[in-house]
C-alpha cells in the first residue's frame, strides 16, 4: 500500500503484529478495516476518538482503540482524535461542560463550594495549608457538579463526535469533487 508523506509515521498493521507487546492482541488488530484510510473509516475513527476523548477522563486511547476495533473504523485516526482533551483544553470544555449540564438540568442553586466563580480561587489560595483535606473537599466538590458536568459532557461529546464525523465527509467528498473536476479539465485541454 502506497503511503502518503503525512501517514508514514503511522504503524502499520505489519508492525503492530511483530511488536512482542501488542503479539497476544494481534488477531484484534489485524483488521483490514482498522488500517484503511476510506472515507467511512476516517470518519468513523474521528467520531469514535472524539466521543471516548470527551467523555473518558483517562486511559483514553486504549478505550479509542477498544471503540475502533468494536465499530471497524480507522484505528489511528480514532487513537490520535482522543487527544482532542489535553491539558490545555479540559479547563475550558469542562467548564463549558458544567454551564451547558447546569442550564438543561435546571439546578438553579448551587451547592456551597460549588462554585466556579472568583470565590473559589480565593479559596483554594487562603486554604493551601490544609494539604490533608484537599482530596476529601475535591470530591465533594465533584459530587455537587457531577450530574451537571456529566451531562454537559455526554451532549458536547455526541455533538462533536457527529460534527466530526459530517466534517470529514463533507470534506472528503469536496476533495473528490475537485479532483474529478480537475481530471475532467486536463481531459479537455489535450
Amino acid at each position: 500500500m502506497r503511503r502518503s508523506r503525512f501517514f508514514k509515521h503511522i504503524p502499520t498493521s505489519e508492525s503492530i503484529q511483530q511488536n512482542r507487546f501488542l503479539k497476544p492482541f494481534s488477531r484484534y488488530l489485524h483488521h483490514h478495516f482498522l488500517w484503511q484510510f476510506n472515507r467511512r473509516s476516517v470518519a468513523g475513527g474521528l467520531a469514535v476518538g472524539l466521543l471516548v476523548g470527551i467523555l473518558i477522563p483517562f486511559a483514553q486511547i486504549l478505550f479509542g482503540t477498544i471503540g475502533a476495533i468494536l465499530t471497524r473504523v480507522n484505528l489511528p485516526i480514532a487513537a490520535f482524535a482522543t487527544f482532542v482533551t489535553n491539558p490545555f483544553t479540559v479547563p475550558p470544555l469542562y467548564y463549558a461542560a458544567y454551564r451547558l449540564g447546569n442550564f438543561l438540568i435546571g439546578s438553579d442553586e448551587v451547592a456551597a463550594g460549588a462554585s466556579l466563580g472568583p470565590g473559589m480561587l480565593n479559596k483554594v489560595v487562603n486554604e493551601q495549608g490544609e494539604v490533608s483535606h484537599w482530596y476529601d473537599k475535591l470530591i465533594a466538590w465533584i459530587q455537587t457538579v457531577g450530574p451537571e458536568l456529566m451531562a454537559g459532557l455526554a451532549i458536547i461529546a455526541v455533538v462533536s463526535a457527529l460534527t466530526g464525523y459530517a466534517l470529514v465527509n463533507v470534506i472528503w467528498h469536496l476533495q473528490a469533487r475537485y479532483r474529478w473536476h480537475k481530471r475532467g479539465s486536463r481531459k479537455c485541454a489535450d
